[in-house]
């Protein structure tokens, strides 16, 4: 139900934009999570979108902005900056706005994307 893209390879200190497309419907009424796991680390939240509210990790902030397009049905993620760190297997999550009091807590979330590889070179 959930595909994100616009993985790739980057050098450090260039930028990627992912998509985050919702084919079951809009995220009208869902809070929606990017997530990141680095081989033989945990999944991690780097930033999620929960009515107005944007939330970001301190590993990310300044660096990373979540945002909707205004019909609601695509979420982005504009990572600038971007570190050799950063590179990890990406996930967009969505669940329902209302239920989503911790955005951190993958938990929280009920629908998943399949992932797309980010990769920074040094």
């Amino acid at each position: 139900q959930l595909q994100a893209s616009g993985g790739g390879l980057v050098q450090a200190g260039g930028s990627l934009r992912l998509s985050c497309a919702n084919s079951g419907g809009t995220f009208q009424h869902l809070a929606t999570g990017w997530f990141r796991q680095a081989p033989g680390k945990e999944r991690e939240m780097v930033a999620a979108i929960r009515w107005n509210s944007e939330s970001y990790s301190d590993s990310v902030k300044g660096r990373f902005t979540v945002s909707r397009n205004r019909a609601k049905s695509t979420v982005y993620l504009q990572m600038n900056s971007l570190h050799p760190e950063d590179t990890a297997v990406y996930y967009c999550a969505a669940g329902p706005a209302i239920s989503v009091v911790d955005p951190t807590d993958p938990g929280n979330y009920i629908f998943w994307g399949p992932g797309t590889q980010v990769t920074v070179s040094s």
